[in-house]
This record gives C-alpha cells, structure tokens and sequence, in this order.
C-alpha cells in the first residue's frame, strides 16, 4: 500500500506512514505486485513506469524485475531515502496535495491505494497529474468502509471511473477478474484496481472495457464481520494502572471526607 503526501499534513505523515507501517504492509505489497505487474506488462510492454504515491517503490522495483528500465517514483518526505526499493535519484519527494508536474511522459502511470489519503478536493487535480503523464495509468483507491491509516475520501471505482472519463480515458477491468481468488494478491488490490487507458490495447476482451462493477472482496467482508465479533481487547498495562492510581486517589478522598465528618 502506497502513502502519499508530505510531513505538514495535518496529523503528521511521519507519525502515520513510519517505518512500521511500510514494514506491517512489506509482504503485502510486494506479493500483490509479483502477481499484477507480469499481468500488465504482458498487456502493454511499457518501457517507463511512473508511481505517484510509490512509498518505499516496492512495484517499480517489481517492474524493474520485469524489464522496465526506466522508473520514476513520487512521494511525500517522510519516506526515507536509506529504505527505498529504488534508486535514490529515481526518487522525487512531493507534496501530493499539489500537482505533479514533471514535464515528461511515461509509458505507464501507477497509484496504488493513495487518492483515499489525499482531501475530496484534491481528487480531479490528482487524477488529472496522473493522466497528464502517462497514456495509461494502472489505478487503485480504498472502497467506502474499507479502513485504513489516514484515509479520508474512500469512494467506489464507479466515482473514480467518472473522474478518469472526463479525460477520454476508458477503464478496463482486466486485473480483479485475474486475481480475485490469488491467496498472494493483498484484497485492496484485488478488489480496486483498474487500468484506464486512452487507447484500448490489442487482445482486451470488450467485456472487459467501460463498464465498471462496485465490488466488495470477501476478504473484506470477513474481516469486518470477525472485528465485530471480537471481544473488546484487554486494557494496556499503562491504562490499567492509571485507572488503579485514579481508584486510590478517589478512595483517599472518600475516607478524608469520613473522617473530617466524623470529627466535627
């Protein structure tokens, strides 16, 4: 999962997407890309790939792996230099609030689960820095519901779908029906991501372009229901000694209060 952004937004991307984060998410990512990116590569043979939101650049190192020489990666500053997949100098740092402009094309386009980090007024600005790079743009956003670190505009691929046709890009829902049911595909990407092309490729199905389902991955709904059975966890060590000296001072009181009654 990709974060984007820079350390002034509110809340502190620092503190939201640190080292534990991308470490939590590692083998997520990194087996969901294994499985994508020969799907897309296969498809459109891109030579440069650009990943706005890249995080650490886990997928451009999956495609690098795949032959793609040239990468680019953009993402907030809080993501530190010494633990990109990348090569540092194919790393731009970048406020994603603001748009990219790198006054240059790219064969593909790639964010991954970060538009649902960034302010609903930021979402045509964000799509339109996507589409002005690239010819194609492989494309994923968190669902309604879905959760997550800092997500504050969750909405359906159907809204999304709009956004990238008010630029004459198509979608083609070509990568969920190819990994719906992979163990090693992480659901968000499963369940979210889209290629919006220009131009549709040779070999895609017409079933497989335009039309845009809303859908809800059970992986995802299993989590859900199984977080709503659980019972409540236990209080930490630091809660619960804190509610044990607030007991005492409250008991203190009540037997100072009894005995400055009793001796009056």
């Amino acid at each position: 999962m990709n974060a984007p952004g820079h350390t002034n937004v509110a809340g502190g991307l620092d503190q939201t997407y640190d080292a534990h984060f991308y470490e939590d998410l590692a083998s997520e990512v990194r087996g969901s890309a294994e499985v994508i990116v020969p799907i897309v590569v296969d498809l459109l043979r891109p030579q440069s790939v650009l990943d706005i939101g890249c995080g650490r650049g886990t997928w451009l190192d999956v495609f690098r792996r795949h032959g793609v020489t040239d990468v680019v990666g953009v993402d907030g500053a809080h993501v530190a230099r010494d633990d990109l997949e990348i090569p540092p100098d194919a790393f731009i740092a970048h406020d994603l609030r603001e748009p990219v402009a790198l006054d240059r094309r790219f064969d593909l386009a790639v964010s991954l689960e970060v538009a649902e980090h960034l302010a609903p007024v930021a979402a045509a600005g964000f799509v339109a820095s996507l589409v002005a790079h690239a010819p194609a743009v492989l494309f994923s956003a968190a669902i309604p519901f879905q959760g997550g670190a800092g997500h504050v505009h969750e909405r359906w691929p159907s809204y999304w779908a709009d956004v990238f046709q008010s630029h004459g890009y198509v979608a083609l829902d070509i990568v969920r029906p190819a990994v719906w049911h992979d163990e090693r595909v992480a659901f968000w990407y499963a369940q979210n991501t889209l290629l919006y092309v220009r131009d549709v490729p040779p070999g895609v199905t017409p079933a497989a372009i335009g039309a845009v389902r809303d859908l809800v991955h059970p992986a995802l709904h299993i989590r859900e229901r199984t977080a709503a059975k659980r019972p409540p966890a236990p209080p930490s060590l630091r809660r619960a000694l804190r509610d044990a000296r607030a007991a005492a001072a409250r008991a203190l009181r009540r037997r100072t209060s009894t005995t400055r009654t009793t001796t009056r």
